[in-house]
């Protein structure tokens, strides 16, 4: 196979020839994760977990914690969720004063009961002027540091409540460096197909800035197929790669034109688990990096023709010796069954009712944020 010339991803004066962004992920895409993600596809954009504008502002301790890189992160991107300009902007302003951060990005998609209820996540294009004026605060905060703001979203709430294109809009009008599209409505969640031909509409609506696409990638050539068939500029990549770093590895090689590798017997994936495993528990401590990792161990014997008294097993694993004696204990040379990159990993659940405020639909121009004591109680402080 051969590669089409595409154009690298700017972002903040940085190159980056594969267009690919690891997609942040609560409770997943943590130092850990990211790490074994790089160490089979480097140079690509790894995002952090998301993290609240208000609780870094507020000082909360579990939310500080969050913000750490490894030293060999050179391009550190962190994901901020916020509903509020005044804190959002203050947020993105500590974090790049303080040179803890490469590049920002904006989460609009959340569909979360406990986000949307509060107006955050993927209930705020609702609110256009408060979409401008968040967006505008984490500009003009990192502007001046040189760091680079892009913005991920979804179509909208749900059919009737569609935003996508103005959202798009508004982020080329206010300065972002880039806008990713995870391709279903909030009340779809993480069920049916994610509808690429939006991803197309956002290419062709908005001028000026990278359109990337999210939703259904699960091999390294599908990311060649949404590019080729929306004309976006490059891919985000979620559950796809749950259990399976070396998709990055494998979507480097399509992007060279190269074939990507075959997928790996189970003594490989079996390594893998024992590293990333051991990796948690080193950032998290024993008991807790273990726990962590027992959803990355179904994840990843996903296709892998175990049997379910083994999976079982994972599922429960309580120390890392007891991991190692699991993984001793099972057949090295087990293959992937037929069509098992393909097999779903992650959410699935949906539609879902999406939960807004009260009144909130009442006017899309008003530009009404939380009070102190709605972002008090959502940064835990």
């Amino acid at each position: 196979m051969s590669a089409p010339a595409r154009l690298p991803l700017l972002l903040g004066g940085r190159q980056f020839p594969v267009p690919v962004v690891l997609a942040p992920m609560a409770g997943v895409t943590n130092a850990p994760f990211r790490r074994m993600c790089r160490s089979f596809g480097p140079g690509l954009v790894y995002v952090s977990e998301m993290v609240m504008a208000a609780a870094l502002v507020h000082g909360n301790a579990r939310t500080q914690k969050m913000v750490g890189f490894d030293p060999d992160e050179d391009f550190r991107s962190l994901q901020i969720y916020g509903s509020d300009p005044h804190f959002v902007g203050r947020a993105v302003g500590a974090l790049c004063g303080k040179g803890l951060v490469d590049h920002i990005d904006m989460n609009f998609g959340c569909p979360a009961t406990k986000v949307t209820r509060k107006g955050g996540g993927a209930a705020v294009p609702v609110k256009r002027n408060l979409l401008r004026a968040i967006m505008a605060s984490a500009v003009e905060a990192a502007v001046p540091h040189g760091v680079p703001v892009t913005a991920k979203f979804r179509i909208g709430v749900d059919d009737d409540i569609v935003t996508y294109l103005e959202t798009g809009r508004i982020a080329a009008e206010e300065g972002l460096s880039a806008i990713a599209l995870h391709a279903r409505t909030a009340e779809q969640h993480y069920a049916g197909e994610a509808r690429w031909d939006a991803i197309a509409e956002l290419k062709r609506e908005v001028t000026g800035i990278p359109v990337l696409g999210n939703g259904d990638i699960w091999e390294a050539r599908d990311a060649i197929r949404m590019m080729d068939e929306t004309g976006c500029d490059g891919v985000v990549i979620g559950r796809g790669c749950l259990g399976r770093p070396w998709l990055f590895g494998d979507l480097v090689a399509v992007f060279a034109g190269r074939e990507p590798a075959p997928a790996p017997a189970l003594g490989a994936v079996l390594e893998t688990m024992c590293t990333h495993a051991e990796a948690l528990c080193a950032h998290m401590g024993a008991s807790h990096g273990i726990t962590n990792f027992r959803k990355h161990a179904g994840w990843y014997l996903t296709g892998y023709p175990v049997g379910t008294e083994a999976r079982r097993r994972f599922s429960m694993v309580a120390s890392m010796d007891e991991l190692v004696a699991l993984c001793g204990s099972m057949d090295p040379s087990l293959h992937l069954v037929a069509g098992g990159e393909r097999l779903k990993r992650g959410h699935t659940n949906g539609p879902i009712k999406v939960v807004l405020p009260e009144h909130y639909l009442a006017s899309r121009d008003d530009l009404v944020v939380p009070d102190d004591a709605d972002v008090a109680a959502l940064s835990g402080g």
